[in-house]
């Protein structure tokens, strides 16, 4: 995977500059195919640029989607996996900034449990996220909720044109993501973080002028996005080589849903080798703390604001003073230092007293892809396709779908 294959990308160019790891992997027939390479890598540092363009589709779409937001009195953004856990990442900053009851909600709950997992109010909104929309819980949900309840207005943010998904409702009720974003590897990088940000846009078309303040957010965060590729690559490459052998994420609010998904990577990435699991700053001592064994990387999403951060810190202080992990990665604005032991590792990333919570979960989100990336490639496997058996599969195979109506 030289630069030549990722369009010319300054970004990977910089990399094999500036940044040890960048140079070993990306030396030699410049394809990486061999060491299963040739996606995985060029999807997750393509995000800052496939984030720009993000923005403009969605800005282009404002006044269609200002028509569906217009009086609702509920939202649900649904997924299945990862795309789940891309609605939790903006569940919160939609809530507020729309003024109405927002629900992240898995595309299998409402296979379940129908309709009434649904927010009651209505008329409701449903926001269907999905990279190939050809995953079984989500044309199942989709088709199941505009059964039982006509009256649902629907959205469908996806990344593959001409999947099953978008094909389900007509071009005014689908935006269909940069063909890019549609990852080729394995697990969901660029595709993700890309649907967190288009339904984040729901948010800011509340506003007066929601075009130019998106577009100008999403523009922070693709240069913070490019500027954490390039000066923690190595720290990052560092960090999933030291001797740990399972990890916990944390994260409060939006960074919880950045945290599951960071545990979810790590755990897809090296073929469940290295056990993951998410958890809230204040959740872990009602009982998960003992998951937390001397051998345990504890990463440490932390918040830009002060009241929360105050209860992250907190925690932070408890676990130094037990002595328990094997190290912790702390991620955040600046002042970590004085959180961090002597085997602790800091990232500070740029710019998030601008961005605020509700805006950047994605960038945590990166830092969990890199470590999970280094890390499958410290297990002996290939990023692009790590689970050799055939466990997890790009998209989940096809199973039943049960009618809950002849129930």
């Amino acid at each position: 995977m030289g630069s030549s294959s990722v369009n010319g990308s300054t970004l990977l160019d910089n990399l094999v500059r500036t940044q040890a790891e960048a140079a070993r992997l990306l030396k030699g027939d410049g394809t990486g195919e061999a060491a299963g390479l040739q996606h995985t890598l060029r999807e997750i540092c393509q995000q800052p640029d496939t984030w720009r363009d993000t923005a403009a589709r969605m800005a282009c779409r404002a006044e269609a989607i200002r028509g569906i937001l217009a009086g609702a009195r509920s939202v649900t953004v649904t997924g299945s996996g990862s795309s789940e856990y891309a609605g939790e990442c903006v569940r919160l900053g939609l809530q507020n900034d729309l003024g109405i009851d927002c629900q992240a909600l898995s595309g299998g709950a409402i296979l379940t449990h129908g309709a009434a997992a649904l927010p009651r109010g209505r008329p409701g909104v449903m926001v269907s996220l999905a990279r190939s929309g050809e995953s079984p819980e989500s044309v199942g949900a989709l088709r199941l909720v505009r059964a039982a309840e006509p009256g649902i207005r629907h959205l469908v943010l996806t990344c593959n044109e001409r999947g099953s998904l978008a094909r389900e409702l007509d071009g005014a009720g689908v935006v269909t993501l940069d063909g890019r974003t549609n990852d080729r590897s394995l697990v969901m990088t660029s595709s993700f973080t890309n649907l967190s940000l288009a339904a984040r846009f729901l948010g800011f078309a509340a506003s007066e002028e929601p075009v130019a303040r998106y577009q100008e957010v999403c523009g922070q965060l693709a240069a913070a996005a490019e500027r954490l590729i390039s000066t923690e690559f190595d720290t990052l490459a560092r960090v999933a080589g030291s001797p740990f052998r399972r990890a916990v994420f944390l994260g409060s609010g939006e960074r919880y849903g950045a945290a599951r998904e960071a545990a979810l990577k790590m755990l897809e990435m090296t073929a469940g080798r290295v056990p993951a699991m998410a958890e809230t700053f204040l959740g872990l001592r009602h009982g998960p703390m003992a998951y937390v064994h001397s051998d345990t990387l504890l990463v440490c999403f932390l918040s830009n604001g002060d009241a929360i951060q105050r209860y992250e810190r907190d925690l932070v202080a408890e676990l130094n003073e037990k002595g328990i992990g094997a190290a912790k990665l702390l991620v955040g604005g600046a002042a970590l230092d004085e959180l961090a032991g002597p085997q602790d590792c800091r990232i500070e990333l740029p710019g998030l007293s601008a961005l605020g919570d509700a805006n950047s979960a994605v960038l945590y989100v990166v830092v969990g892809q890199l470590l999970a990336f280094f890390r499958c490639l410290g297990e002996g496997l290939e990023p692009d396709s790590p689970s050799k058996d055939g466990v997890i599969n790009r998209v989940v195979n096809s199973f039943k779908i049960h009618n809950l109506a002849a129930q």
